[in-house]
């Protein structure tokens, strides 16, 4: 399948929504997560939770569910409307580098609501500890780089690129 838009100047606004809003619920669940958390403590101490405890422990689920098919249309326009091109002013390692960047935080934002699923929905515990001791370090190490990539950008290299992704 061909793409629709060839070398777009900006992002769609379609994909600057769902760019912001899936960072809106992703910062929710990393800087949020007491729900989960308690339902867990709970779990591991008394063998059961209370409605209150279960009830947080799926708002963090139903969050990381609604990331999970945020991205997958984001992909999905990605590829029919396709993305600015780097721009000149960046060094070609550094352009590799964004998009190895990009594909890293699109792979854990599947992989943490499906490790987390994995856990939550279905008890493998292993997939709890990889979900929030590894995958989530990963992710802040790689939120981290993608917002000094982009500061960078407007400060450094005086680009366009934080622009595409708010006012098009």
């Amino acid at each position: 399948m061909k793409k629709l838009t060839q070398n777009p100047t900006a992002y769609s606004l379609p994909q600057r929504i769902l760019h912001w809003l899936s960072a809106l619920l992703v910062f929710y669940n990393l800087l949020l997560p007491d729900g989960m958390s308690e339902w867990q403590r709970a779990i591991e101490h008394t063998g059961s939770a209370t409605d209150a405890q279960l009830a947080g422990a799926n708002l963090h689920a139903y969050v990381g569910i609604s990331i999970l098919l945020l991205i997958s249309i984001r992909l999905v326009l990605r590829f029919i409307q396709g993305t600015p091109p780097a721009p000149a002013e960046e060094p070609y390692v550094l352009t590799f580098a964004a998009k190895g960047a990009h594909a890293t935080l699109y792979l854990l934002l599947f992989a943490l609501p499906i490790s987390g699923m994995a856990a939550f929905y279905f008890g493998y515990d292993r997939m709890g500890e990889v979900h929030a001791e590894v995958l989530k370090v990963v992710l802040w190490i790689v939120i981290a780089a993608h917002i000094l990539g982009a500061l960078a950008h407007q400060f450094y290299w005086k680009t366009n690129v934080l622009r595409r992704m708010t006012v098009g």
